[in-house]
């Protein structure tokens, strides 16, 4: 292991004294540090399984609640009413027609269950399965389910299944509840309500808990675009039904856009014709992405951007930003540029740069050398870490 002075960013000698290599206890206990610090990041791994899981058995409680309560009040009315015996065996005959659905529905559900149950298990054992000497093929893996992750937000759903299908691992990735997502989204881009509001109704408790949003906001589009066909009685009967009930949280809003009726479906004025310009579906398909993403516990931004951005914070610099920063650098090109805008720059201004040589390295046809200038040449390093 060599420890290098560290000097201005973007000087390509650096001044060194040899220092001698890590002991392979220190390279396992190393490697036992890097993996207690990767599980602590495996949250939304356990999270999103779970929180489907517990969807999926409240969704299966509703039904089976609405069905029975159905079926008992079926029953009542007709012990309570005067009725013939064909009409009765009628009535009995429509009863168990609809328990045998009731069934059939819970069987269904418990198949369901069961597999997502099985999820859950399957992701407890691959993190418990990781170990020291393992660690690699661990990580492999793990970079597989963060690509298939940042495929499925950005809508290439084939490719993130064929990727998690020729890896095998269909249980450490959460396909289903991004293909859940895709209906609302697909929807919401040709422009139609119906799909998202079905979704709000489904997780309205859990919505209404964090304060959310996006429900009136569909139903404010939904009137725009009523105001938009010029329907102005079915625009005014709509928000009396649906708007009104969110005056007391969104009256600035509500205001606002009420006043639209007054206007054609093309308003000069600013104020009035952001509502109706095309980029607020778009708006609405990042904000249902938002919400689906906090009801399941995930990261607003794609794992892979995360991982690369505590990376890119180590390197980002005022230099990274000059013209003449040096090609090698991944902040010499835009995409990374961009990535790392809103991160702060490394201060490093005491700091020394440690380079970890390690045996196999050394014993490459070009190992590193330390010229009799004191500074150190190398075609190849293994590994650099500020400190």
């Amino acid at each position: 292991m060599m420890e290098m002075d560290s000097l201005p960013n973007g000087n390509s000698t650096i001044p060194t004294t040899i220092i001698p290599t890590t002991t392979p206890s220190t390279a396992l206990s190393s490697k036992l540090t890097q993996l207690t610090e990767s599980l602590k990041l495996e949250h939304q791994f356990l999270r999103v399984p779970f929180e489907h899981y517990k969807k999926t058995i409240r969704t299966n409680h509703r039904a089976v609640e609405k069905e029975v309560s159905s079926v008992i009040s079926v029953v009542n009315d007709a012990a309570d009413s005067d009725i013939s015996n064909d009409d009765a065996v009628q009535h009995l005959t429509s009863l168990v027609s609809r328990l045998q659905g009731l069934k059939r529905k819970l069987e269904e559900g418990s198949r369901t269950e069961n597999l997502q149950a099985q999820r859950c298990r399957a992701r407890i054992d691959h993190l418990e399965s990781a170990d020291a000497e393992n660690l690699s093929e661990w990580n492999n893996m793990r970079m597989k389910r963060i690509l298939v992750d940042y495929m499925l937000r950005m809508s290439y759903y084939d490719t993130g299944l064929k990727l998690a299908e020729s890896s095998d691992m269909l249980d450490l990735v959460d396909i289903d509840v991004f293909l859940e997502s895709k209906r609302v989204i697909d929807a919401l881009q040709k422009r139609e309500v119906a799909p998202a509001l079905a979704w709000c109704a489904d997780n309205k408790s859990r919505l209404k808990k964090s304060k959310s949003k996006f429900e009136f906001q569909l139903r404010l589009q939904e009137y725009v675009e009523l105001v938009r066909a010029e329907d102005h009685l079915r625009a005014i009967t709509y928000a009396r039904k649906y708007l009104a009930p969110w005056a007391a949280t969104h009256m600035k809003e509500m205001q606002r856009v009420f006043a639209i009726v007054a206007f054609k479906s093309n308003p000069e004025c600013a104020v009035y014709k952001v509502f109706f310009e095309p980029k607020q579906w778009d708006y609405l398909v990042e904000q249902f992405k938002q919400e689906f993403c906090r009801l399941y516990g995930m990261t607003l931004e794609p794992l892979l951007n995360i991982f690369l951005q505590a990376g890119l914070s180590a390197l980002k610099t005022p230099y990274c930003y000059e013209d003449d920063c040096t090609k090698e650098d991944p902040l010499s090109q835009e995409s990374f540029r961009k990535l790392a805008l809103p991160l702060p720059y490394s201060k490093q201004h005491h700091s020394k740069l440690v380079c970890y040589i390690t045996k196999e390295l050394m014993d490459t046809e070009n190992p590193p050398q330390v010229l009799p200038n004191g500074y150190v040449y190398s075609t190849k390093v293994q590994f650099l870490h500020v400190v």
